[in-house]
């Protein structure tokens, strides 16, 4: 994990550049905050209340920020884990998740950005590789009712 640590007063936001897609929840949520033109990006002291930081860094849908609160709880997941399909993306998934990593081991995690086109180099979470070579999802849309596939033509699906 590719980790970086921007302490503030009561609060230190963690981020992970190798999970950020560039959503940008964070920037619109507290733009003094979270400023991707300045240097550093992160000034956590721009903002005085510690958990309205927090509330925004758990808008991330990739997990690529995370917070510590100096006196309060960790960060908890939500209490239902929901998987939602971008159209020609990743799967965002957020929940109590335990992800088995193969030889890097397992982690638990609160939400991430999973990869379905195969292609990317930070497996299991994507990275773009998506975009970079073009791949596209079947929509639910284009299935029958039972699961199947429409007669009138053969696909490979991504699931």
């Amino acid at each position: 994990m590719a980790d970086r640590a921007y302490p503030g007063t009561g609060i230190t936001v963690h981020y992970d550049r190798t999970r950020c897609r560039h959503v940008a929840e964070c920037v619109r949520g507290l733009p003094l905050v979270f400023d991707p033109e300045r240097r550093p990006w992160i000034v956590v002291d721009n903002e005085r209340d510690p958990l309205l930081v927090a509330e925004v860094v758990r808008r991330c849908p990739t997990g690529a920020l995370h917070y510590e609160l100096d006196d309060g709880p960790a960060e908890v997941p939500d209490p239902v884990t929901t998987v939602t399909a971008v159209p020609d993306g990743p799967l965002l998934v957020r929940g109590d998740l335990r992800l088995d990593l193969g030889d890097a081991g397992r982690m638990t995690e609160t939400r991430a950005a999973l990869c379905r086109c195969g292609s990317s180099g930070n497996k299991p979470f994507c990275d773009g590789s998506h975009e970079r070579i073009g791949w596209r999802s079947v929509a639910v849309t284009d299935r029958e009712p039972s699961g199947g596939r429409p007669h009138s033509e053969p696909a490979v699906t991504d699931d």
